[in-house]
């Protein structure tokens, strides 16, 4: 354990630099005290590591030394063949980049690893987008890319839901979510998010950004996420349903909604259950609740209900032979 613990300290400072004793200590599971005497220990073995103190000191490498680690672990080398990640590196523009990457880590392993890495490979595949769509092709992808790892402001042309606009962006990072690509952009320090496929046309501009310090982009998304999900879902749907109905609606509706669904009352003499989950506008419950035909019920809120009788009694219009 304690190897294992000394490989990873010494590849965090390669990788970050300046690291705190306190940031060590989580990273690992250890108290700060254990990272002190492990930081003696590589000393010791003749690792050149050394403190800086102050507010915002920590330890560090001395410039330039570089150790090369192929200590992979059995899991490690089967995680890093399995990450799925060739299409992705395409559209970036990094296909064969990645292959080659690839081939040189197959190379570096032991060969009871490499059989084990070509194994998953065989029989694993990612498939990020979602069924029935295409993955997004963006015409401005490398562009962005290009832009994110310069640090450079872009002037892009945009078509949102409900118009273009011209935008000048500092753009802080990329995300590829279901297939689909999107820019986290500052624009008057308020960072939003962008489809790329909708970006127009853009340049490059020559002037650069300072990224804010606090900027961490997985926390943003998860946020982004978290909020879109919130907004696109604010009624709350009471409805009784058939055991088929339930069925049904862990099947066909949106996960946020499933993962929020509470069962009120357990099933009656013929299987029948009251439930309430989060649901997204008038329109689109209405739509979707009559997929569900007689397996459920809606109870509230009292417009979708009415919506629901006055849908289906137009409908029925329709059907009606001595119309």
């Amino acid at each position: 354990m304690r190897a294992t613990r000394l490989i990873n300290i010494l590849t965090t400072l390669q990788a970050r630099g300046l690291v705190t004793a306190e940031m060590l200590a989580a990273e690992n599971a250890v108290s700060v005290r254990t990272i002190y005497r492990d930081i003696d220990a590589l000393s010791l073995a003749g690792v050149p590591v050394y403190a800086e103190r102050g507010s915002e000191g920590g330890y560090r490498l001395l410039d330039g030394y570089r150790v090369r680690l192929n200590g992979f672990s059995p899991e490690e080398a089967q995680a890093v063949f399995l990450t799925g990640l060739q299409g992705p590196a395409a559209d970036l523009g990094l296909g064969a980049i990645f292959a080659s990457a690839e081939k040189k880590l197959a190379a570096a392993l032991p060969e009871h690893m490499r059989a084990s890495a070509a194994l998953l490979r065989e029989r694993f595949h990612l498939d990020a987008p979602g069924w029935y769509t295409d993955a997004d092709r963006p015409e401005h992808l490398q562009p962005v890319v290009e832009a994110v790892m310069a640090g450079r402001r872009i002037a892009m042309r945009y078509r949102s839901w409900t118009a273009e606009k011209r935008r000048e962006v500092n753009p802080l990072g990329v995300v590829i979510k279901g297939g689909q690509w999107y820019l986290a952009g500052a624009v008057d320090a308020q960072v939003r998010t962008y489809r790329i496929a909708r970006i127009l046309d853009l340049d490059i501009l020559e002037e650069r950004f300072e990224r804010p310090a606090d900027f961490d982009l997985a926390a943003f998304w998860r946020g982004t996420v978290e909020r879109m999900e919130r907004d696109t879902h604010p009624l709350t749907v009471r409805l009784r349903v058939s055991e088929m109905g339930l069925a049904f609606l862990k099947h066909f509706a949106q996960p946020y909604a499933v993962s929020r669904m509470v069962e009120e009352s357990g099933p009656d003499a013929n299987g029948w259950r009251t439930v309430t989950m989060p649901s997204e506008s008038l329109f689109s419950s209405a739509s979707f609740f009559l997929r569900l035909g007689p397996e459920a019920e809606v109870l509230d809120p009292p417009e979708l209900r009415a919506k629901m009788i006055d849908w289906i009694a137009r409908t029925a219009t329709l059907y009606d032979p001595e119309r």
